[in-house]
């Protein structure tokens, strides 16, 4: 018997496949965003409005999308990574040109009800081509390089038109991405040091740019290099953000000043305290304990992703549900540097906490794409 009859005879049918969701994952998602309610509802004074209400309908709706993903047979997703990926590729040269502009940067396209964010979608069907791929392509031809070429080309494409928006965060999150499936598909290691030297004289080179004709950031993103090295330079300006961060994490100590206590938050001397800065006032109600229960949860759906991509047999399920769980940990790794003042402030969002639409969408759709590979995987 041939692995597909095998997987087609073992594998659940119809509303069966109910029963074979992985429900602890779907519950951390749940307790994730709950985390999120909770300090949603405590930035806003303790009111439902204007933040709670309607980031807990989208969340009944992401979650009810990633229910439906799930139930369709994960050779479909592998199938349709082509079309996706050309779609969000479309949308990203969209936004050149009809995208609509906020606090400085052209990253959304007013669709009426919701503005999406065309980035967050290339996130994930970045991951979903890639692991297509890899999983088209022999094992012995991994690491050649005429085969590492579109791989390549694959992942700059988005991140030079991410770039252009401006928006730096996404693009060293899709960046890391890729490279992350590269490596997880048997890309030879050689390939990735040499990346890591060019980086190495890249960083060089936007030094030595700057204040020139082919200055290779924008002002304002050098100022939050800047910020990032010494933030005292400028404490009322563009240190403000890291400074009022740290003083809001080292207030809140070990348990914390209480729920809806916080007065950094309270008196909104907190920038942005309900979407990138979300986990700082997590940290002065809740303190060192708060931080490390949402952490602890972010942990665990991340060793249920890779539960799931051990389980499964096929290629293209294990590569799609480990860049899935790379993506996740890029974004609150990331984000938690940045207000701890670890990184440089890059306005990524806290995955399932922070305030937002296009993000908690996409990324509940992107983990009905991890259910699909578990409900559909041979048992």
């Amino acid at each position: 018997m041939s692995y597909l009859e095998y997987n087609a005879k073992s594998t659940p049918t119809g509303l069966r496949k109910i029963f074979f969701l992985n429900w602890p994952l779907a519950l951390l998602l749940a307790a994730a965003a709950g985390v999120g309610f909770l300090m949603l509802y405590s930035v806003a004074g303790g009111s439902f409005s204007p933040w709670v209400e309607p980031q807990a309908k989208r969340f009944l709706l992401g979650m009810a999308v990633m229910m439906m993903i799930a139930m369709v047979p994960i050779w479909f997703w592998r199938n349709i990574s082509v079309l996706a990926y050309l779609a969000a590729l479309v949308l990203l040269v969209a936004v050149e040109f009809f995208g609509s502009v906020g606090m400085g940067a052209q990253r959304w396209i007013d669709l009426g009800p919701i503005r999406l964010q065309p980035s967050e979608l290339m996130k994930i069907t970045l991951v979903m081509i890639l692991a297509a791929y890899y999983d088209w392509l022999p094992t012995n031809r991994t690491s050649r390089p005429f085969f590492v070429l579109l791989p390549v080309a694959l992942i700059l494409m988005p991140t030079f038109l991410v770039l252009k928006q401006p928006d730096l965060g996404t693009s060293i999150l899709l960046l890391a991405a890729g490279g992350g499936v590269m490596f997880l598909a048997g890309v030879h290691w050689a390939y990735f040091v040499a990346v890591i030297s060019a980086a190495v004289g890249l960083v060089a080179a936007v030094f030595q740019s700057r204040g020139t004709d082919w200055q290779l950031l924008k002002n304002y993103q050098y100022r939050r290099i800047d910020t990032f090295l010494d933030p005292s330079q400028d404490p009322l300006g563009a240190g403000y953000h890291i400074t009022q961060s740290k003083i809001a994490l080292g207030s809140g100590g070990w348990s914390g000043r209480g729920f809806m206590q916080g007065t950094q938050s309270r008196l909104n001397f907190l920038p942005e305290k309900h979407t990138d800065f979300i986990f700082t006032t997590l940290a002065e109600e809740f303190g060192f304990v708060g931080g490390m229960t949402l952490l602890s949860i972010y942990i665990l759906i991340i060793v249920f992703c890779v539960s799931t991509a051990i389980a499964t047999k096929d290629r293209f399920s294990s590569l799609v549900t480990l860049g899935i769980a790379l993506n996740f940990f890029l974004f609150f790794a990331v984000n938690m540097s940045m207000v701890m003042g670890l990184a440089p402030v890059v306005g990524v969002p806290l995955p399932m906490v922070s305030y937002g639409g296009s993000a908690m969408l996409v990324l509940l759709a992107a983990f009905g794409i991890v259910q699909s590979a578990n409900v559909h995987r041979p048992r």
